[in-house]
């Protein structure tokens, strides 16, 4: 039995790995997309300005982890940066989805505290999150920019995104391992942009 079951668990890595190697070798295609986002990211934060995150489950994590890289470091040890993940404080997150509506719990936070200039990073596998769809059209009242990571369905993203990272697959745990992989990706660029060697 335990033979059994170590042969379908050797082929299931395997595939798994190959499929993930394949997904983000596509991505090559689009280096100019995450040249931009991370210089949209870098400008921002050159002049002061904030970079908010948000998005719903394994792509809240995202938003925290990409926050926490940009507050902390990445890899230099630097000045910090204005990052904030709005998936964090449990008592707006409640509240205004309670009072309100959980549409809004995103929206709401960027209604209070984004100002011109800051930068949203959007994250949605599906490409469809009401909440962070609302935060988008928040963010562009703001005169705010956006830049969106999603899954294939990128175009409800499109409108008021400055670009979108859109992911070539249909896989969420595909999709999600690209994201923190261009996450890592962008905060390298933009310590390298703003911090040099």
């Amino acid at each position: 039995m335990r033979d059994v079951f170590f042969d379908m668990a050797r082929n299931r890595v395997i595939s798994e790995i190959e499929e993930a190697i394949e997904v983000k070798e596509s991505f090559k295609a689009f280096c100019d997309d995450v040249a931009l986002a991370a210089y949209i990211i870098a400008e921002a934060i050159n002049k002061g300005k904030c970079v908010y995150f948000c998005g719903n489950g394994g792509s809240a994590a995202d938003a925290q982890h990409m926050a926490a890289e940009l507050v902390g470091r990445y890899k230099k040890n630097r000045r910090a940066f204005k990052a904030i993940a709005l998936t964090v404080d449990t008592s707006v997150l409640t509240a205004v989805a309670n009072d309100m509506s959980y549409d809004e719990v995103f929206s709401r936070q960027l209604e209070g505290l984004g100002e011109e200039g800051d930068v949203l990073v959007a994250i949605s596998t599906s490409g469809k999150s009401k909440n962070v769809l609302a935060a988008l059209k928040t963010a562009t009242t703001k005169n705010m920019q956006a830049i969106g990571l999603v899954g294939t369905h990128r175009s409800s993203f499109e409108p008021y995104c400055d670009v979108v990272l859109s992911v070539p697959s249909t896989n969420t745990p595909r999709i999600q391992e690209t994201h923190i992989m261009l996450g890592h990706i962008i905060c390298g660029l933009v310590e390298e942009w703003l911090c040099g060697d």
